[in-house]
């Protein structure tokens, strides 16, 4: 696993966030480093679809990145075929890579789409988000959020991990403090954070936790429930 040593030097300017071949080949370090509980996120994930997955249906993971949420649902007992979708070639060459590397022996296929310019969900007993629909401009989302819903199968979920905001101001300030310091605890450094935060400044836009159950509840979905929280990280099961 390469180290993330992407923003260690100061830049003049700092451009936006992309998931280029430079990302690529840190992306798996940078997931350890800067999410919270990733490893237990990416069990209860495998535990949440292991108990909603059905036989002959798809199970997609949407912004599947290199591929790890996939390679976790492996042990998944059901006669399932797996999907991943990415809008980055490079991501997706990575998680061809890796999934062939580890052995990876279920039915699979990684489709390349930019989910602003479509989606086709068809069959699909558990659909993923992970870490994904932040990254969607919100002019979009609730059109890619339906198009979910719309080709989940009945009693099927949708797993939603994200960012989130709090109303409360003073809430917010503390709890984008005490990441920053869970940052720092990972080896990260002020220059790193600082860069890091203004390239993703207008690439990822988090909602409230209140606004992502909303916008779930209004295209459809009967039950939102939390099932992960840590500050301003948050992991939401929606069901059919």
């Amino acid at each position: 696993m390469a180290e993330d040593r992407l923003y260690v030097v100061p830049k003049q300017v700092v451009q936006d966030f992309t998931f280029g071949p430079e990302t690529v080949a840190v992306f798996d370090d940078m997931l350890h480093r800067s999410v919270p509980f990733y490893e237990e996120i990416q069990r209860m994930i495998g535990e949440i679809v292991g108990d909603f997955a059905v036989d002959e249906t798809n199970i997609y993971d949407l912004g599947c990145s290199t591929g790890r949420t996939l390679r976790g649902l492996e042990r998944v007992e059901k006669d399932v075929t797996f999907i991943g979708v990415d809008d980055s070639a490079a991501m997706l060459a990575r998680a061809e890579q890796e999934l062939k590397e580890a052995g990876f022996s279920r039915p699979y296929e990684l489709h390349h789409k930019d989910l602003h310019k479509g989606l086709t969900i068809e069959n699909a007993s558990v659909v993923i988000m992970s870490l994904t629909l932040q990254f969607v401009r919100p002019l979009f989302r609730e059109r890619v959020v339906q198009k979910v819903f719309n080709g989940l199968n009945e009693q099927g979920c949708l797993i939603l991990v994200e960012k989130v905001l709090s109303p409360e101001t003073l809430i917010n300030r503390l709890f984008i403090r005490y990441y920053h310091d869970f940052k720092r605890r990972n080896g990260y450094s002020e220059i790193e954070i600082g860069q890091k935060r203004e390239a993703l400044e207008n690439v990822l836009i988090p909602y409230r936790l209140e606004e992502n159950e909303h916008l779930l509840r209004h295209v459809g979905f009967s039950h939102v429930e939390v099932f992960f929280k840590w500050y301003n990280f948050c992991g939401l099961l929606a069901l059919k």
